[in-house]
């Protein structure tokens, strides 16, 4: 199974793509950051819209999408590892995961995810989602196969 991650923003310099790439080169399944940024000076819905035609391009068309939303579904690491292990048995050779900008995903974006997941109540910095998404992806490995980084 392939996994992408498409998100609004570029990395800046300092730890986070270094802790990003240390997670995805742990990972057996192959992960690819697609980073888009809106270059058009817009607020609001129309940036939210603008941001969603972006992603979707950075997205494989056939993909299960997970849209990381504070209004989805709160999953626990297993319960995560469960879901992800369900659709790799079930043959799908695609999850994609695409994370908004500060004012978040487009509703129409939102509407077409498969699962809408959220990281938990509090607010994460969409560059730090990155991070927390590719270590729980790694942990969720690691569950599947009876490794003890989850313990």
């Amino acid at each position: 199974m392939r996994l992408t991650l498409a998100a609004v923003g570029r990395w800046k310099r300092g730890p986070l793509p270094e802790l990003f790439e240390d997670y995805r080169k742990r990972l057996a399944w192959p992960l690819a950051l697609k980073q888009v940024s809106a270059r058009k000076p817009l607020e609001g819905d129309q940036l939210k819209a603008h941001e969603a035609e972006l992603l979707r391009a950075a997205l494989p068309e056939q993909a299960t999408l997970v849209a990381l939303d504070a209004g989805g579904t709160e999953l626990s690491s297993r319960a995560f590892a469960d879901r992800l292990g369900a659709w790799e048995d079930h043959g799908v050779g695609e999850v994609a995961f695409a994370i908004g900008g500060a004012e978040g995903l487009d509703s129409g974006l939102l509407q077409r995810a498969d699962l809408k997941l959220s990281l938990g109540a509090m607010t994460w910095p969409h560059m730090l989602v990155r991070v927390l998404l590719a270590e729980q992806l790694y942990r969720a490995q690691a569950i599947r196969q009876g490794h003890p980084y989850h313990k």
